[in-house]
């Protein structure tokens, strides 16, 4: 059986080598065949010149180079699809995610055959209160309003059989959310607890406003209850307005003063500035329907380095 490692890279020159070589480390004598697929995501770093430097003294390692950023989904889309590995698993770069918990992974699928993914999530997190309680909102949110189930916590630390992959691949979509990618395509899984460690080298490219933005994603990727939401909203604020300016208007008969008309226009206003969010609602799918109707590439690759080659020479 053969293991492939999705592993993408963006601005990584302080890590990728300890990853490549602990992985190594890890995986002697208790993996037989195994290869690195590594995705240079437009790195601005020296990231892609230690990739080919790794390249040239092995022989297991593929690396994509893209053209320029194009985002952690595409370059986790691009590992799938040069993998060829019967088992096949994403994994970062940083050491936070160990290859210790890979091996954890391939003896549960080697030994339950009705398991198709394991997938990693994090038993305590190491971050803010304020985040951990985001996150886990907006599970509870996606477990709600969702087609399919989101298992709180989980990352897309993940070890998948062959003819998941394959199914994953094959969903071409512009804007993609592997999260919800991996649970729309169905398949057996079985989540088990790991410990984040602390990053080898660098920081973390992930801060609060690109959390949200992934959160948006998902939320407009799987559901349309925000659509839904919006009609039901603009019926209750109408209802509301009307009953409101009725009261308003009969206050002000009996107490011969309709001084009301600022709390009416202010109500106006309000009603105003809801409708303008639910636009903006409407507006963020009719963008994603725009996008995929281009059938733009979820990613343009400069570079291609593959170790099959020098195989079959």
């Amino acid at each position: 059986m053969k293991l492939s490692l999705v592993v993408p890279c963006y601005n990584e020159e302080d890590v990728v080598y300890d990853f490549y070589k602990e992985t190594n480390k890890v995986f002697a004598d208790k993996v037989d065949s195994y290869e690195f697929v590594f995705v240079n995501d437009g790195s601005k770093d020296k990231t892609y010149e230690i990739l080919k430097a790794i390249h040239k003294v092995s022989d297991n390692v593929k690396v994509i180079n893209f053209s320029r950023n194009f985002g952690k989904e595409a370059a986790m889309y691009a590992g799938l699809c040069n993998t060829t590995g019967d088992y096949t698993c994403v994994i970062d770069a940083d050491l936070q995610q160990r290859p210790e918990v890979v091996l954890e992974m391939l003896h549960i699928l080697e030994n339950d055959s009705s398991v198709d993914c394991i997938a990693a999530y994090q038993e305590s997190r190491k971050e803010s209160k304020v985040v951990s309680l985001l996150k886990n909102g907006f599970y509870k949110l996606m477990n709600v309003i969702s087609e399919v189930e989101f298992y709180p916590g989980a990352s897309d630390f993940r070890l998948m059989r062959r003819k998941m992959v394959d199914e994953v691949v094959k969903l071409t979509e512009y804007h993609r959310f592997s999260k919800g990618l991996f649970s729309f395509v169905g398949f057996n899984t079985k989540y088990i607890p790991y410990e984040v460690q602390q990053r080898a080298a660098g920081e973390s490219k992930w801060s609060v406003a690109k959390l949200f933005i992934y959160a948006v994603e998902g939320i407009v990727g799987y559901t349309t209850a925000p659509l839904k939401l919006a009609t039901f909203a603009g019926i209750g604020f109408v209802a509301a307005a009307f009953i409101y300016l009725v009261i308003a208007l009969i206050a002000g008969i009996i107490s011969g003063s309709l001084s009301s008309a600022v709390a009416i226009i202010t109500l106006l206003l309000l009603i105003g500035g809801i409708q303008f969010i639910f636009t903006g609602v409407i507006g963020e799918y009719l963008a994603r329907a725009y996008m995929q109707g281009k059938n733009r590439p979820v990613f343009i690759v400069k570079e291609m380095l593959t170790y099959e080659d020098e195989e079959s020479e």
